[in-house]
């Protein structure tokens, strides 16, 4: 294999159409984060990988790292193509704001191997979890599960155990991302009111593992206040709204 050139695990995050043939990739690899890629000629019929490089695709790259901030895809192979919810409309909205999620908060070209295998995890699980309908993408459990876990891998766990502010153990009222957690009555002003039902479903969202996620016995009013928890600390620490999730609720 050429010096420039390295193989890595991968999962496409956005593709988008350049020129005539080509796409643009958003890809978060296992060896080195997140990172942007050109796959030449994908849009043609003849190509060897195009079908293969679209959001959702867990695959293994051949990459060429040339002078330019764009790596050249010049071979892929498909571990795990997730049609099952690139083909179901409840599934496939979920699916995009996690993979939103991912291109929002990790910066290009910092390795965080275990938010790439939290990532192929929360697919892995995507594709088979049973769905209770009338259901709303955003207030899933397994998705609200899966953001919290990235807000703690990219640095910013929120604090539940007391008042993130002055330390008082008990009567957690409302969640403050300026003070990166749960604060009591004292503290709370101009904070994001939080029932106690939210309080415990951060609780075990953030404590159970993924897969246990969606059997989680949490009210809506559990779930939605776990979401103005997800979006308050985008907003506050990143900087940004997920317009997919904008469009999920």
């Amino acid at each position: 294999m050429a010096a420039r050139s390295w193989k890595t695990e991968a999962v496409v995050l956005r593709s988008i159409r350049y020129g005539e043939a080509d796409r643009i990739l958003h890809l978060y690899t296992l060896e080195r984060g997140r990172i942007g890629a050109i796959a030449k000629g994908a849009r043609k019929t003849s190509s060897r990988f195009g079908a293969r490089l679209e959001p959702f695709s867990h695959v293994e790259l051949v990459l060429h790292e040339g002078r330019g901030e764009l790596h050249t895809v010049t071979g892929a192979s498909l571990l795990r193509s997730h049609d099952a919810s690139r083909t179901d409309a409840y599934r496939m909205a979920a699916g995009h704001v996690g993979l939103e999620a991912m291109l929002r908060l990790f910066i290009e070209g910092e390795e965080n191997p275990r938010a790439f295998h939290a990532l192929t995890r929360f697919l892995d699980l995507l594709d088979t979890t049973a769905v209770a309908l009338p259901a709303v993408p955003g207030l899933d459990p397994l998705l609200l599960s899966f953001q919290l876990k990235l807000l703690w891998l990219s640095g910013y766990l929120p604090h539940l155990a007391g008042c993130a502010s002055c330390g008082e153990e008990t009567g957690l009222v409302a969640f403050s991302p300026q003070a990166g957690g749960g604060v009591c009555e004292a503290c709370e002003a101009g904070s994001l009111p939080v029932s106690a039902e939210g309080f415990g479903g951060l609780r075990a969202l953030l404590e159970r593992p993924l897969a246990d996620a969606p059997g989680a016995a949490l009210s809506e009013r559990a779930r939605r206040d776990a979401l103005r928890v997800v979006e308050s600390s985008y907003e506050f620490h990143g900087g940004f709204r997920l317009r997919t999730l904008a469009q999920r609720v």
